[in-house]
């Protein structure tokens, strides 16, 4: 049986997994969750977008006391952007059980609200090795209570030098405590990781059905260098180019290739670790709104990047690695929809794709492109504009109230708004381009939850 309700899971997660629709279990829900439940310490390899947050979410709201105030389960992820996804999972989930306190804990954010959000102790904590390692030495997080620790996407934290980080964390917490590893791939480092901090663990690997497996249509096109940003753009102009990430291997290359492609008439944007992180959080949800096109993004800053209906990614340098091609080329053709990829592959980039021949075991499918220069100014507008609303989660702010302002006063039709995100101090709302200035009008002159707020457009 792969339904959730055979499960022995309390009520109220039983109620949030009806409210979100989940009736069946994933493969790897089904072969993970029992043993989690039963206290195992649990190996799972697993690809992006096969259930595995809600696994080991359900795992570690089962094992949580909420009277208990003190840390109970910790997770760690590689970046911010799978932290924020994980933490807005984990809420979901513990939508029915009162009182749980979750914080998100991440570098690139001021380390003063932090502390001041840690005077009391939070159940779960949700971030990165490196800010949880330094909470835990400044004593500002204590890790003793902690039952669950969950290292998520373990190969790209082991990718990202997070090795040590691990280690001094699982020598600060618990010492008996049941420890879950997620990873999209399974080299022999994690299997070392595993046998270094788990107990008899149960090893769980999910390959997909034929039928289930993603279906990508992978393409590699050979160009020379000065063709390449001329071919990117000639591809971007395809029918599949209205929603297309594109990855750089340098971040000086994802600026250059973002600037170009917005003086090209390309609505793009670009993502990478050495913007701020409100910079970064603002592009995610322009992307993920439909408010940009395009997103030229380093391998690192896209992680996380969780979107269903991605219909294209393309790789302006090949991948140093088969690792991150693998995971590059999973960002499309996710939740039953089907995606392509392209590489773009210099003569000199040859040794780096026959090596992911070589790893993946088929032929690569190679195409030819006859690049042609550009004829004029290409525009290509993004179908939707982010309204940004100076107040988030704080104010109690909640996307239905949002939602209630647009549709009531401001009068707009409930289609025409689409993805809203709230953050902590801040909230954003997509607004189909045409009505944009009608509802930063009507938002502007009308109140929100009877209060009024600061609005104004993003980009």
């Amino acid at each position: 049986m792969t339904a959730f309700n055979t499960l022995p899971l309390k009520p109220a997660l039983l109620a949030s997994v009806e409210t979100l629709g989940y009736t069946e279990m994933t493969p790897v829900q089904a072969q993970s969750l029992p043993p989690m439940l039963a206290g195992r310490d649990v190996i799972a390899q697993a690809q992006t977008g096969s259930g595995k947050t809600a696994a080991f979410g359900l795992s570690l709201l089962q094992s949580i006391d909420v009277d208990t105030i003190r840390l109970q389960a910790l997770v760690l992820c590689p970046t911010r952007e799978l932290a924020d996804q994980v933490s807005k999972a984990l809420r979901k989930l513990a939508a029915n059980i009162p009182n749980v306190k979750l914080l998100t804990l991440c570098g690139g954010m001021p380390l003063g609200p932090q502390l001041a959000s840690l005077s009391h102790d939070p159940h779960i904590v949700v971030g990165t090795p490196g800010r949880v390692q330094e909470h835990l030495k400044r004593g500002s997080l204590h890790g003793g209570g902690i039952k669950v620790l969950v290292l998520d996407e373990a190969d790209r934290m082991l990718d990202m030098g997070f090795s040590e980080a691990i280690d001094d964390i699982i020598g600060r917490i618990a010492k008996h405590h049941q420890t879950l590893l997620f990873s999209a791939t399974y080299p022999e480092e994690i299997r070392a990781v595993s046998q270094r901090v788990q107990t008899d663990p149960v090893v769980v690997t999910v390959d997909a059905p034929a039928e289930q497996k993603p279906a990508i249509e992978q393409q590699f096109i050979e160009v020379e260098p000065a063709q390449k940003l001329d071919a990117l753009a000639q591809l971007l102009a395809g029918e599949r180019g209205q929603h297309a990430l594109v990855f750089c291997n340098m971040r000086r290359d994802v600026d250059a290739v973002a600037q170009e492609l917005d003086r090209r008439g390309y609505s793009a944007l670009a993502l990478h670790g050495d913007m701020e992180q409100r910079d970064r959080d603002e592009v995610l949800v322009r992307f993920a709104n439909k408010s940009c096109n395009v997103l030229v993004a380093t391998d690192v800053a896209a992680r996380g990047l969780d979107i269903a209906a991605l219909p294209l990614v393309l790789c302006y340098d090949v991948a140093h690695d088969p690792d991150t091609h693998t995971h590059r080329i999973g960002r499309t053709g996710r939740a039953g929809e089907t995606g392509l990829a392209i590489t773009l592959c210099t003569p000199r980039e040859r040794p780096k794709a026959a090596n992911i021949e070589e790893a993946g075991g088929v032929p690569l499918s190679w195409r030819t492109l006859k690049v042609a220069p550009p004829r004029g100014k290409t525009l290509q507008l993004a179908p939707m504009k982010t309204l940004v609303i100076d107040a988030g989660r704080q104010d109690k702010l909640r996307p239905g109230d949002i939602l209630g302002a647009l549709t009531g006063d401001a009068g707009l039709d409930a289609k025409d708004i689409g993805k809203i995100d709230v953050f902590a101090t801040r909230a954003y709302v997509a607004i189909g381009r045409a009505l944009a200035t009608k509802a930063l009008e009507r938002l502007r002159a009308g109140r929100i939850k009877g209060r009024n707020f600061r609005v104004r457009p993003l980009g």
